[in-house]
């Protein structure tokens, strides 16, 4: 228990790229710039929801959570990743690696709430027209919109407070560009099932459920669309629900990518797969956060009109 303690005192080194100094400088400038794009384009995304008023709706108002929570979710972890590639060896605090996790644990669990909340939208949308209005009210949305954010914040509480009470020790060394959960949980030297239950759990709350919840109402969306006689009509319908379906596909996508891929059996493998899984957990950080304002902006006419208007008006304001 003293190492522990003096573990919890000391904080923990987080191992990043140092092995690999010939990546570090080639990420360091690529991932400095996916970062500045996912700062401006959800920037924009979030300055056109709230000025055009044109955009005051409920999938605008959902879209504008998604921006600010992405940018969020990268800003709590992309500046310790950059710092990683540029410092020998990165160290952290005990209590500032708590925080990190709570971070990142708390905003993933709320974008699966939140692309389950957009779903319902759109499935109101198109199955229900006439009761869009009344269904998805102010009153409706944003208690919706909060909700996702308290679930998420909730859940990652209950996963740090296990954590944080393990004990530490070893070498401190975490084999990650930050602390994941789950990269830090391999330092403890106690029984963690409990953890690992509780984990698995919040896995088939936060993204099982959605999963299926956002399947279920792209059936009865789908099913809608094909009854609309004319293709123009269909067309029409599609467009309304296709740059969510990308963002949906590509954020679960990454995930089932992630962790459904074979871990190689070969001992003299297993340090290029250690590189390798710690880059695909870095690129899913950062990938779904920068196309999501692409995604919405290339599919969508009315954020493209506004993001026009927005561009004008401050040329013309100069």
């Amino acid at each position: 228990m003293e190492v522990a303690n003096q573990s919890i005192l000391a904080g923990f080194v987080l191992l990043g790229l140092s092995d690999q100094p010939k990546l570090e400088k080639m990420f360091f400038v690529l991932i400095l710039s996916v970062y500045l794009v996912i700062l401006l384009g959800n920037g924009v995304l979030i300055l056109v929801t709230i000025l055009d008023s044109r955009l005051h709706t409920p999938m605008y108002f959902f879209l504008g959570n998604l921006s600010f929570l992405d940018i969020c979710y990268t800003t709590s972890s992309i500046p310790l990743v950059l710092d990683g590639f540029v410092t020998p060896r990165t160290t952290i605090s005990f209590s500032a690696c708590a925080v990190q996790m709570f971070l990142s644990f708390a905003l993933g669990a709320t974008e699966c709430v939140l692309l389950g909340m957009m779903a319902f939208d759109r499935y109101v949308a198109i199955c229900n027209p006439l009761r869009y209005p009344v269904v998805m009210s102010k009153a409706a949305y944003v208690p919706m919109a909060v909700s996702s954010w308290v679930a998420g914040g909730a859940n990652s509480l209950v996963q740090v407070s296990l954590a944080v009470q393990l004990p530490f020790c070893g070498d401190k060394v975490i084999n990650h560009f930050t602390c994941e959960i789950l990269a830090v949980l391999k330092l403890a030297c106690a029984d963690i099932s409990i953890n690992v239950i509780s984990m698995g759990v919040a896995n088939v709350i936060f993204l099982g459920v959605p999963v299926l919840f956002i399947s279920v109402s792209y059936i009865f969306i789908l099913s809608t669309i094909l009854k609309i006689p004319s293709a123009e009509g269909r067309k029409k319908a599609f467009s309304t629900c296709s740059a969510h379906l990308t963002v949906v596909v590509i954020f679960y996508g990454t995930i089932l990518f992630m962790y459904a891929k074979p871990k190689s059996k070969d001992p003299l493998g297993a340090d290029k797969q250690d590189v390798s899984d710690k880059l695909i957990s870095l690129f899913y950080g950062v990938l779904t956060p920068m196309l999501n304002p692409i995604i919405y902006s290339l599919r969508n006419k009315d954020v493209k009109t506004a993001a026009k208007t927005l561009v004008s008006q401050k040329c013309f304001a100069q």
